[in-house]
C-alpha cells in the first residue's frame, strides 16, 4: 500500500501510513497517510523557520522569478495535477482543471509583488525629517486547508505567503493529500530554497500542535464554522495571526422578472458542480413571488438529464462525494428534511453503486428551522425556499448565521443595487451564481463564515503575510544639537 510522503526541507520524507485515503469513485483505499509524532512537527517548523531567514532577505526579483518559473510549471502538469486531484476527491477532471485555473490566478497576481509591496515616502514632513514605510514578512505561516480544493485554497495561501517572503508549513487534508506534494515539488523545481514550503501530513491532532507552536506567527485555514471557531480562537490565544474561513449557506435570489431559464441553469451549475461541495456552492434558491412551481419545474427538468459518475469518465456532469460517511450524512437529509419539506427528487438511487455516490436531489419549501435549511449539507442537495417579497428574501439571508456568498438574478438594475447594499454577505453576485472574486480583490464571507478581519487572497492577503514598518529619518548638522523635552511636533 503507498504511503503519502511528507515533503521536508525540500525532499519527501516517508514514514509508515495509518490513515486511509480513498477513491470515492470505487471506495478503495488507494494510500495512507502518516501521522507525525510531536518531533517530527517540531522539526518541521524549525526547517521552516531557518529557511525564512535567508527567504526574508531575498530580492524581489528573485522572488518574482520563482513564482514565474512556478507558474509555468502549473501550466505544463495541468494534466497531471487534475489527475491526481481526481483519483482522491472524486470531482471531475473538467472541474480540477478549473481549480488549478483558479489557483493559477493567484500566483499570477502575487508575480506582482514589486507592486504589491511598494512602501510610501514622505519628505520634509517637518524640518529636515522625512518618513518612509515598507512591509517585511512575518516568519512561519502555517496553512491548513480543506479537502473540496486541494491545490486551489494551497495556491490562495502560498502565492502571497511566498511573495511577501515567508515560509510555508502546508497542513493538507488527509482526504487527499498528494497534490500538495507535487505542488512543493514543483516549487522546488521552480528555484525556491529547500525549507521554504514543506508539506506536513497528519490530522486534527498535527492541525492543533501547528496552533500553539511557538515557531508559528501565522495560520491561515478554510474549512467548517465549528472548526473555523476554534482554529481561530485557540491560534489566537497563542499570540498569532489568523484568518479562518468557515462555512456558508449561500442564497441564490430569484425575482419575478428574471429569465427562469438562465435561472434555472445557474442553479444547476452552482448547486450540483463537485457534487455540490463547495463553500461556495448555491444551496438555496429563494424564489420571490409566483414563480416557484415554474422554477422548480425548470430546476427538475435540468436534474433529470445530469449523469452522475467517476470524475475521470468524460460523460460524468459530477462525481462522488468525498467519503462513505459523508454520503451517509448527505442522504439523511433526504429522509429528515424538516417539516414541511418536499423532496422532489431522491439521489438515494445511486448508494447501491461501488464508490460514494449521490444523485442529485432537489427539496421544495425549506425553510428556516428545518434541517435542511439550517445545516451546511456539503453535497448535491438543493433545496428551493419561497418567499412573498425582495423585502423578505434580503431578510431571509441576513438572518442566516452565515455569510459567505449570494446572488441575485433580475433584469431590475435598482434592484440589484439595492441587494448589494442590503445584504450581510462578503460576495455577492447579480446574475452570476457563484461569486468567486478574480484574484486582485480578495476572497471572504461574514458573521460565521470568516473568523478575523482579514479574507483570503488578493490585496488583503498580501496586507495579512506582512507588516508594515514605518522610518521617521533625519540628519542633523552638529550644530543643531539641542536639549528639549517637549512633546515631538512636525509643525
Amino acid at each position: 500500500m503507498r504511503t503519502v510522503p511528507h515533503y521536508i526541507n525540500g525532499a519527501t520524507v516517508t514514514a509508515p501510513g495509518e490513515l486511509p485515503v480513498f477513491n470515492p469513485a470505487t471506495g478503495e483505499v488507494t494510500s495512507r497517510v502518516p501521522l507525525p509524532s510531536t518531533h517530527v512537527v517540531d522539526e518541521v517548523v524549525a526547517t521552516a523557520r531557518a529557511a525564512w531567514a535567508t527567504w526574508r532577505n531575498s530580492s524581489l526579483s528573485q522572488r518574482t522569478n520563482v513564482l514565474f518559473a512556478f507558474r509555468h510549471m502549473l501550466v505544463q502538469h495541468t494534466d497531471e495535477l487534475a489527475a491526481l486531484i481526481t483519483a482522491e476527491h472524486g470531482k471531475t477532471i473538467v472541474d480540477a482543471k478549473g481549480e488549478i485555473a483558479r489557483g493559477l490566478e493567484n500566483v499570477e497576481y502575487a508575480c506582482g509583488l514589486t507592486e504589491h509591496l511598494k512602501g510610501g515616502f514622505s519628505s520634509q514632513v517637518a524640518d529636515g525629517v522625512d518618513v518612509h514605510s515598507f512591509r517585511e514578512s512575518l516568519g512561519v505561516v502555517a496553512a491548513i486547508t480543506p479537502f473540496n480544493f486541494p491545490i486551489m485554497v494551497p495556491l490562495w495561501m502560498a502565492a502571497n505567503a511566498l511573495a511577501t517572503g515567508n515560509a510555508v508549513v502546508l497542513k493538507p487534508s488527509e482526504r487527499d493529500p498528494s497534490v500538495s506534494v507535487r505542488l512543493a515539488e514543483l516549487l522546488s523545481e521552480a528555484g525556491l530554497p529547500a525549507g521554504v514550503f514543506n508539506v506536513l501530513q497528519g490530522n486534527a491532532a498535527t492541525v492543533n500542535q501547528l496552533l500553539s507552536h511557538e515557531g508559528v506567527d501565522a495560520v491561515s485555514f478554510v474549512g467548517s464554522t465549528p472548526v473555523a471557531r476554534h482554529v481561530y480562537l485557540t491560534a489566537t490565544e497563542h499570540g498569532k495571526r489568523v484568518q479562518a474561513l468557515g462555512g456558508a449557506k449561500n442564497h441564490m435570489v430569484v425575482l419575478p422578472d428574471a429569465d427562469l431559464e438562465i435561472a434555472a441553469d445557474a442553479a444547476i451549475n452552482a448547486g450540483y458542480g463537485a457534487a455540490g461541495e463547495r463553500c461556495m456552492a448555491i444551496s438555496v434558491v429563494v424564489a420571490v413571488g409566483d414563480i416557484a412551481d415554474a422554477l422548480v419545474a425548470k430546476i427538475a427538468e435540468r436534474v433529470d438529464r445530469l449523469t452522475v459518475g467517476p470524475g475521470d469518465d468524460p460523460a460524468s456532469d459530477y462525481g462522488p462525494v468525498i467519503t462513505d460517511e459523508h454520503r451517509q450524512r448527505v442522504l439523511s437529509y433526504l429522509t429528515d428534511p424538516g417539516a414541511g419539506v418536499r423532496v422532489v427528487r431522491d439521489g438515494s438511487d445511486l448508494a447501491t453503486r461501488p464508490g460514494f455516490f449521490v444523485g442529485p436531489c432537489l427539496l421544495d419549501n425549506v425553510t428556516p428551522g428545518t434541517r435542511a435549511y439550517d445545516d451546511e449539507i456539503f453535497g448535491p442537495v438543493l433545496g428551493v425556499a419561497r418567499v412573498a417579497t425582495f423585502a423578505d428574501a434580503v431578510a431571509m439571508i441576513n438572518e442566516n448565521p452565515y455569510g459567505n456568498g449570494t446572488a441575485i438574478f433580475t433584469r431590475d438594475g435598482n434592484a440589484a443595487r439595492l441587494f448589494s447594499r442590503q445584504v450581510s454577505v462578503g460576495m455577492i453576485g447579480v446574475n452570476v451564481p457563484i461569486p468567486v472574486p478574480v484574484s486582485s480583490y480578495s476572497f471572504g464571507g461574514w458573521k460565521n463564515s470568516l473568523f478575523g478581519h482579514a479574507h483570503i487572497y488578493g490585496p488583503e492577503g498580501i496586507s495579512f503575510y506582512s507588516r508594515a514598518k514605518v522610518v521617521t529619518t533625519r540628519w542633523p548638522l552638529a550644530s543643531e544639537s539641542q536639549i528639549d523635552l517637549g512633546f515631538p511636533r512636525t509643525r
